[in-house]
């Protein structure tokens, strides 16, 4: 059971809904996203029935939902939810182009795949601080360096920044330097870290686990909505199947059938799904076709010298290639580019062209 808060609800307003279902042994959890707040009920559903929850100020509706996911369900929210990440919109209106760096190494190689990002009309920065690799020798990441990095990106495009946290003890440090919060494949069920990143107030991307179904991708959502925030966008970045063709199979049904099981907005990362450069604008073509509310690409300015996924990574060329193919497909929809506030690095560069 859920209670959905009026958009204008008063704080004083939630936490008396919260003292009400506790006084009557419950547990509520409150979570607060762009435009509403709702509170997810824990306990005797018929003692809540006999509360008259509906009839306190601030309350707008109260829901029962059948589904274990109730905060990320349609059932909760019928219209898919649109998130803000430093002003850039995902959701259901637009398409969202994210690109960037696999692995930050440098800042000369971070701010120049930042800026091919931005000509091509990305809008957000994907770059990777923390690298959770199999194997122990590979490139790790540069940890608190690489974020310092990234906001120098941030400095010189005006990109806000996606970047991967894997500790929970890391959380505070990397939401410091991000405007959104990657929980990566490996970490999807780590439970300790979606309830960190659901606290820490930014928004999140949760990556769906290698081999998660989808009740268990959005389940894993659901612990970071336990912890107050709604503003999370899954992405479906391939699971693992007995097929060696492709570095993962992307599961291309996943995006319609989680939009109808949940209000969250779904994206694909056609780059870590395929692990190869000539698979990214053809699973991208399909993604947006199924309904994708964006992709997020790898891209590098020197792919042969990559420490990390240099095989999928795009150069400028195909990267713009790429973003003509979305512009195109969402014109065909009605979903033009979620172009955010034009930054200066682009009109600098446009007027010198």
């Amino acid at each position: 059971m859920v209670v959905v808060m009026e958009p204008g609800a008063k704080p004083a307003e939630v936490d008396a809904v919260v003292s009400v279902v506790e006084a009557a042994g419950g547990a509520a959890f409150v979570s607060r996203g762009i435009s509403r707040t709702i509170v997810g009920l824990v306990g005797d559903l018929a003692v809540f029935e006999t509360l008259n929850l509906p009839a306190l100020p601030g309350v707008s509706d109260v829901v029962r939902i059948s589904t274990p996911y109730k905060l990320v369900s349609r059932q909760n929210h019928p219209e898919t939810s649109t998130i803000l990440v430093g002003g850039v919109p995902i959701g259901p209106d637009t398409i969202t182009l994210i690109a960037g760096p696999c692995a930050v190494e440098t800042e000369e190689q971070t701010v120049a795949a930042a800026r091919m990002a931005l000509d091509a009309g990305a809008v957000l920065l994907r770059g990777g601080a923390y690298k959770p690799r199999t194997s122990p020798y590979a490139f790790q990441g540069l940890g608190e360096a690489g974020l310092r990095i990234l906001a120098t990106a941030r400095e010189e495009t005006g990109l806000p920044v996606v970047t991967e946290v894997v500790d929970a003890h890391d959380v505070p440090l990397v939401a410091e330097y991000a405007d959104m919060l990657q929980v990566g494949t490996r970490n999807a069920q780590n439970f300790a870290l979606l309830q960190a990143v659901g606290a820490a107030g930014r928004p999140v991307m949760l990556k769906r686990g290698l081999n998660a179904t989808i009740e268990e991708w959005l389940m894993a959502a659901e612990y970071v909505a336990q912890r107050g925030n709604l503003d999370i966008v899954l992405c479906e970045r391939g699971i693992r199947t007995f097929e060696p063709s492709t570095r993962n199979t992307l599961d291309i049904s996943a995006v319609p059938i989680v939009h109808t099981l949940s209000h969250l907005p779904v994206i694909v990362d056609p780059s870590h799904a395929g692990g190869r450069r000539d698979l990214v604008l053809p699973l991208s073509r399909a993604a947006i076709a199924v309904g994708a509310d964006g992709v997020m690409v790898d891209v590098h300015p020197r792919p042969e010298m990559a420490l990390c996924d240099g095989p999928q990574a795009l150069v400028a060329a195909d990267l713009a290639e790429l973003s003509t193919a979305l512009t195109g497909m969402g014109r065909l929809l009605g979903r033009p580019p979620a172009l955010a506030a034009v930054p200066a690095y682009r009109v600098l560069t446009r007027a010198a062209g």
